[in-house]
């Protein structure tokens, strides 16, 4: 019932129990540690986020939101702005070893621009019946790409594609056009990685 005095031990306390991990935060507002994903408040996610969009209009940042082949002197542009925008070497090195590539990782933060990514699916549209689930999914891949940047294929296999049809793609495209889905996503990923 009285409260003591910890004395010297004080001093002690934040050595003892705060534990410091530096983590990459996903687009998605998350860190993983232990095996565990964390929410991380919004303002630590998006300032390099913020701060590109600021800059959309440099031409690095441009080749990159258009899937227009990224040169060397590109990425080491893009790599500047993120310091410039408040990321450490250490850090921008493990987001892009994370992301499998720079590009990639900021095209995460700042996505594919929409005009880019219908035409890249306009192949799927242009000459053929097309159905309304057909229109459907590729719409939402669109909108995907459009904030994400990029897409892993497995992505087609979860909510919302599979709100469509649960057996995902092949239940709405035929098999051959899946391919060239694949094929497409592929591409737009690696014209990123750079």
């Amino acid at each position: 019932s009285r409260i003591r005095s910890l004395g010297s031990k004080a001093a002690q306390l934040d050595a003892l129990f705060l534990h410091r991990v530096q983590r990459f935060v996903r687009k998605d507002g998350t860190v993983s540690y232990g095996g565990q994903r964390f929410e991380v408040p919004y303002e630590l996610s998006g300032k390099a986020r913020a701060f590109l969009r600021e800059h959309d209009s440099h031409l690095s940042l441009q080749r990159l939101r258009r899937n227009q082949p990224l040169t060397a002197s590109d990425l080491q542009e893009l790599e500047r702005m993120l310091v410039q925008a408040g990321g450490s070497p250490e850090v921008i090195k493990l987001a892009t070893d994370q992301n499998h590539g720079l590009g990639i990782f900021i095209r995460s933060l700042v996505g594919l621009d929409r005009e880019t990514a219908k035409q890249a699916f306009s192949q799927f549209v242009v000459g053929t019946t097309t159905t309304a689930s057909q229109l459907e999914f590729i719409d939402l891949i669109v909108q995907y790409l459009t904030e994400n940047g990029t897409m892993e294929p497995a992505r087609l296999y979860e909510s919302p594609f599979t709100d469509i049809n649960q057996q995902g793609p092949e239940a709405v495209f035929p098999a051959a056009k899946v391919t060239e889905l694949v094929r497409v996503l592929d591409g737009i990923r690696e014209r990123a990685r750079a």
